[in-house]
């Protein structure tokens, strides 16, 4: 299960366009140069980026909720198990073979029935010093012979069930007659014919002659009319008993209270029960079925999950999680968020219009051929994040990395990208919540924690028929989520403006950051397109001079 962990390469949470693309495009390029990364996302898809890889028939990158170490992550694939119905014997060998000193025990659908230890075997071992007794275990004729090397001499009923109990035939020809049953298991050794005749016409079910003794044919004859199995066996006798005892199926000295993990369950909530049970290994089930082995040891220094953060460095926009990952690259281009490495780290971060910019750049410089399809994602990003080159965002390098992508995706840049803004601009199906955390971002402004999503529409009307349901829907965030300030951003491409509608405290900073009136919880703001650039800056200086209010 952890053979070759992948790097994941993810955006925000919420994630844009951007986001996702450049996650997608990213992942390709590092794969075409040998490297196992793989696309990943920290949220929904919004309708939006849905558009775009329908467009260009693209996958959505992988769903991570968080990157929590989880058993899945630490658990090895579990080729060493064992059929309930198995024998002992078998058991041994697997001990003896891989040096385990536990196996996970199945059912013939795999499914996991229980766990069986060396330190089983070993009290099957001592507890039963006698011979054994099959009243209570279902063995038969064929499956013991299988077990002890027998040469079968004469068949009897091999399917049968064993029903009596294995015994040795010593001492005089009174007492083997009168301790040996119907039913039974004998061992014989270099014993006359006058004994072996005895055993057989007692209704024994098998006569096993030990150390390749000769059987006569009288004996063999007997032994045909009376359907009892005669057994010939190399080993000698002391030996052929102990073998008998490995008759046993699994199931017999199987623990069936076990100790089991699934793989999604985080390593943090089932330490304490790895440290109360104290075993080597633990079975890690899904639907039941066997699907790995958790070693305990793994668990001490578990594996951190690798990411490239794409679109975001801020560990407040991350995939939950994140402080018990290993960031190796971060590819942005936004300001610097304050986040913290424990190692030297590749990063590449341009003051351009988008990230998918940047991933374009990289597979350029690398000399790696960019596909139509990734050409169309990262163009999309592109589109998307400078609002078809109207957000001041956007440079000049953005356009033009932007008409290269598109000869290589074959469409028209003004017409795909109408096509795609228009695909995220109708708010009409989203609900108040969807409106409140669509592409939200959390910023530390100041002393203050506020989260600031955004969404675009082609008409303000849209937007201010619904302002009462959007500011409620931001207040249940803002308490939810324990933001001292919630704003949405609302952009009209047509108009090359946005709304910003808000709720929280201090309630004057929005209306000091931009001089405006802000008394109805709502701001129009000609001109503004850009989240990072003309409305993050503002209320960054606005905040230095404001006194927290209680």
């Amino acid at each position: 299960m952890n053979k070759q962990q992948p790097i994941y390469a993810i955006g925000h949470r919420n994630p844009d366009t951007d986001s996702i693309c450049a996650a997608i495009c990213y992942a390709h390029l590092k794969t075409e140069l040998g490297m196992n990364v793989v696309a990943a996302r920290a949220g929904t898809i919004n309708k939006e980026t849905a558009f775009a890889l329908r467009y260009f028939k693209a996958e959505a990158p992988l769903l991570l909720t968080d990157v929590y170490p989880r058993v899945v992550d630490m658990a090895m694939e579990c080729d060493l198990k064992i059929n309930r119905n198995q024998n002992l014997r078998e058991l041994a060998n697997l001990f003896r073979k891989d040096g385990v000193k536990s196996v996970p025990v199945v059912d013939d659908d795999d499914n996991l029935v229980g766990m069986v230890t060396l330190g089983d075997v070993a009290k099957r071992y001592f507890e039963d010093l006698g011979m054994q007794s099959f009243a209570d275990i279902k063995v038969s004729l064929r499956e013991m012979a299988h077990v002890i090397d027998a040469q079968i001499v004469a068949e009897g009923e091999m399917h049968k069930v064993i029903e009596g109990t294995v015994r040795i035939a010593a001492g005089s020809m009174q007492t083997i007659t009168s301790s040996v049953q119907p039913g039974d298991v004998v061992l014989v050794g270099d014993r006359d014919t006058h004994i072996m005749l005895a055993c057989v016409n007692t209704g024994t079910a098998c006569l096993i002659v030990t150390g390749n003794g000769s059987i006569p044919a009288e004996v063999q004859t007997a032994a045909r009319q009376r359907h009892t199995a005669i057994f010939s066996v190399p080993h000698d006798t002391y030996t052929t008993a102990r073998l008998i005892n490995q008759c046993v199926p699994v199931s017999a000295i199987m623990q069936t209270d076990v100790v089991r993990f699934r793989p999604t369950d985080m390593l943090s909530e089932i330490k304490g029960l790895m440290d109360k049970h104290k075993h080597f290994y633990y079975p890690v089930v899904e639907n039941n079925r066997l699907v790995g082995l958790l070693s305990s040891e793994s668990v001490k220094m578990p594996e951190k999950t690798c990411l490239i953060l794409v679109d975001h460095n801020e560990r407040s926009q991350a995939v939950e999680g994140i402080e018990q990952a290993r960031i190796i690259e971060i590819i942005d281009h936004h300001r610097l968020g304050g986040m913290q490495t424990n190692e030297p780290i590749f990063t590449r971060q341009d003051p351009v219009g988008c990230t998918c910019t940047i991933v374009a750049d990289m597979h350029l410089h690398r000399q790696v051929a960019i596909p139509p399809q990734i050409a169309g994602l990262m163009l999309s990003a592109i589109l998307s994040d400078t609002v078809l080159f109207k957000s001041p965002t956007c440079t000049q390098h953005d356009k033009e990395m932007a008409a290269y992508l598109a000869k290589i995706a074959g469409v028209d840049i003004q017409q795909y990208g109408m096509e795609l803004l228009r695909a995220g601009s109708d708010i009409g199906n989203m609900t108040g919540t969807e409106i409140a955390k669509n592409d939200m971002k959390e910023f530390l402004i100041g002393r203050y924690r506020i989260s600031i999503s955004q969404c675009s529409v082609l008409e303000r009307q849209q937007v201010l028929d619904r302002k009462p349901e959007i500011l409620e829907a931001l207040e249940r965030l803002r308490k939810k989520e324990g933001y001292d300030l919630s704003i949405v951003m609302i952009t009209n491409v047509l108009e090359e403006a946005s709304m910003l509608l808000f709720n929280g405290s201090p309630t004057n900073l929005v209306g000091e950051a931009f001089l405006m009136d802000a008394s109805q919880n709502m701001v129009y703001l000609p001109g503004v397109m850009s989240r990072k650039k003309q409305v993050v800056p503002p209320l960054s200086e606005s905040a230095k001079f404001l006194i927290r209010e209680v």
